[in-house]
């Protein structure tokens, strides 16, 4: 059996505000109503049904790959927001700052949904920790929360050194979960510092969310390390992607009777505590001089040396080593010397690893996330390189 998909679009004039878009979610968590895909408005919409089990649909970011259109069932959402209410000490009110296209902003709206209260709705695309702080003051369950990524926590963090207002709402909230992307030592240090219960989250639109917090699977989710990749399993996972059978089958698997999800994240899972780390994608690996080199290794070092905390290292085609690093950073002025950089990392990860090019952009494309929008920035150094090339 199959319902219809209703495509919402959640920027524009005729764009539902989030807290009536809650409201056709909701209905979608039923029997009774449309599936809903929010959309973006460069989005185009789908048509057509999907199966009847399926109530949302997330189409991905696409930072890296491809953009997917993910089917998530009833089941699967409200399995994670239970699990994540159980995880984080109860169901309580959220404040909504994250896009609505996006898991981790619908992920919001069906944690609301589940405990029975109305989220505070950020008007703005942005953080800006004043205009936070006001609508966080008017939560009024005992139970708070919040999602946040980094640069988000950041921004937040920097304001509350210098405003006791920050502050005092961001130390009010039960817990702040931050995800997307990594979060550096250091601000979950400063986090830490200021007494604030920051809960960092690892999951994708394909696990409804976040399903592992601070490196615990949370619910009856189960992570496990294929050939140095994770897989998870659970009552979270996707149906699959929309009118993509051969991708789904790519990254859905069935064995002895249990599903998986192939994430395309190299990891690793202690054998005694269970907790999981992750090492980066293992799409975002080269071989240089032979020798296989992760990038996200790579920029994880970058960013720890002075001025490069929001640098991002990409590939670029090299006629001696094949492929290499090249770190890119948005800003006029360099603030390290590229072989202080490539000492940094092969200190850690061995020669073939150091970056060979230091390049300034003039601005960090980002996506709606708050990730860096890796496939535009490729797509301009491509651009630079061949400029370059034709010149010579």
């Amino acid at each position: 059996m199959t319902r219809p998909l209703n495509a919402v679009p959640v920027r524009g004039a005729s764009a539902p505000t989030p807290l009536e878009l809650m409201a056709l979610v909701r209905e979608a968590l039923t029997a009774h109503g449309d599936a809903v895909m929010p959309i973006d408005a460069a989005t185009a919409p789908p048509g057509g049904d999907v199966p009847r089990r399926v109530a949302v649909v997330i189409e991905t970011s696409g930072s890296t790959d491809a953009p997917k259109r993910v089917m998530l069932s009833t089941d699967a959402l409200l399995a994670s927001a239970a699990a994540s209410a159980d995880a984080l000490g109860g169901p309580g009110q959220w404040l909504l700052a994250l896009p609505t296209h996006y898991v981790a902003g619908l992920q919001v709206l069906v944690r609301a949904i589940a405990a029975e209260t109305t989220p505070v709705v950020l008007p703005h695309g942005h953080v800006e920790p004043h205009d936070f702080a006001a609508y966080a003051e008017t939560m009024t369950e005992p139970l708070r929360y919040v999602s946040l990524v980094p640069v988000q926590l950041a921004r937040l963090l920097e304001a509350a050194h210098g405003d006791p207002r920050v502050l005092a709402v961001l130390r009010r909230f039960t817990a702040i979960l931050v995800g997307g992307q990594a979060i550096r030592p250091e601000i979950m240090a400063r986090a830490a510092g200021l007494g604030l219960r920051v809960v960092r989250t690892y999951g994708s639109s394909e696990t409804s969310g976040g399903c592992v917090y601070n490196g615990i699977p949370i619910g009856n989710t189960r992570v496990r390390v294929v050939d140095g990749q994770l897989e998870i399993s659970g009552a979270v996972l996707a149906e699959g992607y929309l009118d993509d059978p051969h991708r789904t089958a790519e990254r859905f698997v069935e064995v002895h009777g249990v599903r998986w999800y192939a994430t395309g994240d190299l990891g690793e899972v202690d054998p005694e505590t269970g907790e999981v780390r992750v090492l980066g994608r293992a799409d975002n690996v080269i071989i240089s001089g032979g020798v296989k080199v992760s990038l996200d290794a790579v920029e994880a070092i970058v960013r720890t040396l002075p001025g490069l905390t929001d640098a991002v290292v990409l590939s670029a085609e090299d006629s001696e080593w094949g492929q290499v690093p090249v770190v890119v950073c948005a800003g006029g002025q360099a603030p390290v010397r590229l072989p202080e950089i490539a000492d940094a990392v092969a200190v850690v990860l061995g020669r073939p690893a150091r970056p060979a090019r230091f390049v300034l952009a003039p601005s960090m494309p980002m996506l709606a996330s708050g990730k860096p929008d890796r496939r535009a920035l490729a797509t301009w150094l491509a651009g630079r390189d061949s400029a370059a090339g034709a010149e010579r």
